[in-house]
């Protein structure tokens, strides 16, 4: 144990390195972020009358006469922030716009803890105001249409917008709809979601109040942002339950539609240890297909056997929604054919339209959808747009990379690591198919850390430097 703290604090003082480092080239940018805030506010003076709105410097489509930007953003996830954060250093602040219409950030990930009771949902949430990179334009406004033929935007209230460079950041849809009876359903009590902050609170409560009988975890028949997720909170309330003497009275029971318990391998050897261990039921191949909330029913579909269902009573039952392409990218020339952003998988440029990029859940790059991932993804496409800006080619490739800290109880981890081919690219150079309670310290505190204030400043690119060092160079 006390090699591997010693192995974590190197990782933060590099981290801690490259942060100071960063700083400093962030201040020597100063004189000119400076000249382009008063060019902003400037604008907000011109077109005061028709009225404006400011926060940190951010300024509205809605409101300016100014239509067209160099790089447009679409989206204020972790993808669009974080890459907003670095264009804002190559383009100059006046020439970036990020479209997004929340008032607030979360930062999603820390949702499982949430469910569990071991976090707030209140310290998962922050203004978007206080995470927009300063003196960029930010549009108020949903995405309505993406013509990139003709290189605009049109938001929601009819504003169209042109670019010269586009970056979508458009996420991953929720479809509670499609299960018969949700999403509805939340309004009883016994039924929660960690994929939803109208939703995640209901899960804890649900814990909280269980009594006896079933408990029972879904995963949909879609893909999914954070594949680990729906089994992590099974972990967690199977603790939960032996903590508080219930679990005697427990069946606890993972219904997925998958046919293993986890992608690659050598994770799901030891998860499947744990199973085996605590006792917990896995079916796999299950589907919820409807939720019965007042008789507090759960009916499945057998995908071996399509059309033969079965009806599950439950004490408590966490949701994971069927999930798709957003239906802007789906409905424009730059989907593929099935709805996702369609990008060449090396350099996150669009395969058709050399303008185009994208980051994140709403793409079609062939890795597991985390924040983890967007993080490498994001230090590969700001050196893809610094090449392209000069008339080089790409010479940086997005080689998967992702990671799912998997929670098996409120003090251990399994940090999964992998890339495209599903081989493990684990970061420190021991074991991470173990749980580890410095895993544990490392999902619930430094990464949240590390979100904040290192992904979406645009200066934390992923472990690939730092794994580098700890495995001596030899990955």
């Amino acid at each position: 144990m006390s090699k591997t703290r010693s192995l974590l604090s190197k990782v933060l003082m590099c981290l801690t390195k490259e942060h100071n480092t960063k700083k400093l080239f962030t201040k020597n940018l100063l004189s000119s972020c400076f000249r382009s805030k008063m060019a902003a506010l400037r604008r907000l003076r011109q077109c005061h009358s028709a009225g404006s709105a400011v926060s940190h410097l951010h300024t509205s489509s809605h409101v300016c006469a100014k239509q067209h930007y160099k790089m447009l953003v679409l989206g204020g996830g972790s993808g669009g922030i974080t890459m907003s954060a670095r264009m804002k250093r190559i383009f100059g602040a006046e020439n970036v716009a990020v479209v997004e219409p929340s008032e607030m950030h979360y930062y999603q990930p820390i949702w499982t803890l949430v469910g569990a009771g071991a976090k707030t949902a209140a310290s998962s949430g922050r203004p978007t105001a206080s995470v927009m990179p300063s003196g960029v334009q930010w549009v108020k406004s949903k995405v309505q249409e993406i013509n990139p033929d003709t290189n605009t935007v049109r938001t929601d209230d009819g504003t169209e917008i042109s670019y010269e460079y586009l970056i979508v950041a458009l996420g991953i849809q929720l479809h509670y709809e499609k299960i018969k009876g949700l999403p509805e359903g939340f309004g009883h009590p016994k039924i929660g979601s960690n994929y939803s902050i109208q939703t995640v609170e209901k899960t804890w409560k649900a814990l909280q109040d269980f009594k006896e009988g079933n408990a029972i975890f879904t995963f949909p028949n879609t893909p999914v942002k954070c594949a680990g997720a729906p089994q992590k909170i099974m972990y967690l309330s199977d603790a939960f339950l032996r903590k508080t003497g219930k679990r005697a009275k427990a069946n606890v029971i993972y219904n997925t539609s998958l046919p293993v318990l986890f992608g690659i391998k050598k994770y799901a050897d030891s998860l499947w240890e744990i199973v085996k261990h605590r006792d917990l039921q896995v079916n796999l191949r299950q589907n919820l297909i409807e939720v019965r909330a007042d008789k507090q029913e759960a009916v499945f579909e057998n995908l071996d056997n399509p059309g033969e269902t079965k009806v599950f009573e439950y004490e408590m039952l966490h949701v994971t929604p069927p999930m798709g392409p957003n239906l802007v990218i789906k409905a424009s020339p730059l989907a593929d054919e099935a709805g996702w952003l369609d990008l060449k998988k090396e350099t996150l440029q669009h395969t058709k339209y050399p303008n185009v990029f994208g980051i994140g859940d709403c793409t079609n790059l062939p890795t597991a959808r985390t924040a983890a991932a967007v993080a490498a993804q994001s230090a590969v496409l700001n050196r893809t747009i610094s090449k392209i800006l000069k008339k080089e080619k790409p010479d940086k490739t997005y080689d998967g990379y992702t990671s799912c800290p998997l929670v098996t109880s409120y003090n251990t981890v399994i940090l999964a690591e992998f890339d495209y081919n599903g081989q493990p690219l684990e970061t420190f150079p021991i074991n991470q198919a173990k749980e580890r309670r410095l895993m544990y310290h490392l999902k619930a505190d430094v990464m949240p850390h590390l979100y904040w204030h290192g992904l979406l400043r645009g200066l934390w690119g992923g472990p690939g430097p730092y794994r580098k060092l700890l495995h001596l160079g030899m990955k």
